[in-house]
């Protein structure tokens, strides 16, 4: 259900302050939430509401930045293409991601032909204008953005484009919290939900944590008053022991979600086990083009799949357990000194959602 949003000028951060406080005493022990989206993320820091919570409730940053989640194999993939002379098309913040032997703007700097764009569907523009070569968009992202990507690959049939392919590195979002549920070295009490994603996806993919695994869940929007609504009523369900999905957002959030981006997803996509960055292959939580579109799968055009994954560089980055929660950036030994926004060594410091990144920017 969705409730009211309260009124932060009128209740204050104290009265919720105070409430999180009465609930953690009812508790009867210290509670641990994960935000699951980069843009709470990155929220949370601008607004100083981490350093502000009472004492016994620690907030964790979780596998949200689709960027950051993005395998290091998949990024050697991406990097094959460009080197097989494809022109790649992709979102900016893909160009700076290390892979096995650099990254997409290094392979630009010598020469490859990769570009950005801005919206999915420009890739099929510029695969009309350049017939004669091979260009390949780089599909990355949840649930928010996998449903252009499919827009895309039906115009890219419509048009009958023999030089054009998706490398479909798209993930789903509740398989990861089922995964991370299940690790005992977390011990998440529970789940502060994206708002943007249910939008898309709906609320009932994700009841399983309430009804099945009994975790804590709320959808919150990405203001601080609807953040801290939500940990006041994840709180609750912890102290009551009674657990029950709300929706904390001031914007309505059908509970069905967008039954027109749903269909169109999964007319083009279909579910497959795929890898997480840190996190290893999570099962069913990739989108695999489906055999209506598969003349489009860059993967199997250029013959990808049959390459394995290259072991990761042992290069001192623990994104991987920044990303499941394991530990906060400062606790890597790289933060802030080898890794910077500047040189980031590894993604979750490149991408303007990654808790690197946002740490850094907001706790220099």
């Amino acid at each position: 259900m969705t409730e009211p949003m309260p009124e932060f000028s009128r209740q204050g951060f104290e009265g919720m302050r105070r409430r999180l406080e009465e609930l953690l005493s009812s508790a009867g022990r210290p509670l641990t939430f994960m935000e699951v989206c980069g843009t709470h993320t990155v929220s949370i820091f601008r607004s100083g509401l981490r350093s502000l919570l009472p004492d016994g409730l620690r907030l964790l940053s979780g596998p949200g930045c689709p960027v950051c989640v993005t395998d290091q194999s998949e990024i050697d993939m991406a990097l094959a293409l460009a080197e097989k002379g494809c022109l790649v098309l992709t979102y900016g913040d893909m160009m700076r991601v290390p892979g096995s032997s650099g990254s997409l703007l290094d392979l630009k700097g010598r020469g490859a032909r990769v570009e950005v764009v801005t919206s999915a569907i420009q890739s099929v523009d510029i695969a009309r204008s350049c017939p004669d070569s091979q260009v390949v968009f780089l599909g990355v992202g949840f649930e928010t953005t996998a449903p252009a990507t499919a827009v895309t690959l039906k115009q890219a049939l419509l048009h009958d484009l023999p030089n054009f392919s998706v490398l479909s590195l798209h993930k789903t979002v509740p398989p990861i919290l089922r995964a991370l549920s299940s690790n005992p070295a977390l011990n998440i009490d529970g789940f502060i939900l994206p708002g943007n994603v249910t939008v898309v996806a709906g609320i009932e993919d994700y009841v399983f944590l309430t009804d099945e695994l009994r975790k804590a869940a709320a959808v919150a929007g990405f203001q601080p008053e609807e953040i801290l609504a939500a940990l006041v009523d994840l709180s609750s369900q912890v102290a009551s022991n009674r657990f029950c999905l709300r929706v904390f957002r001031a914007r309505e959030t059908p509970r069905g979600g967008n039954p027109v981006a749903r269909k169109i997803l999964w007319e083009v996509f279909e579910p497959c086990d795929t890898r997480w960055r840190g996190l290893g292959r999570v099962p069913a939580s990739g989108c695999r083009i489906g055999r209506a579109y598969k003349r489009f799968d860059a993967a199997e055009r250029f013959g990808l799949f049959g390459l394995l994954p290259a072991p990761a560089r042992d290069n001192g980055c623990r994104c991987g357990d920044v990303l499941s929660g394991l530990l906060t950036p400062p606790e890597c030994e790289l933060y802030g000194t080898a890794c910077t926004p500047l040189t980031p060594v590894g993604p979750c410091m490149v991408s303007g959602e990654g808790t690197c990144g946002a740490w850094r920017r907001y706790h220099p």
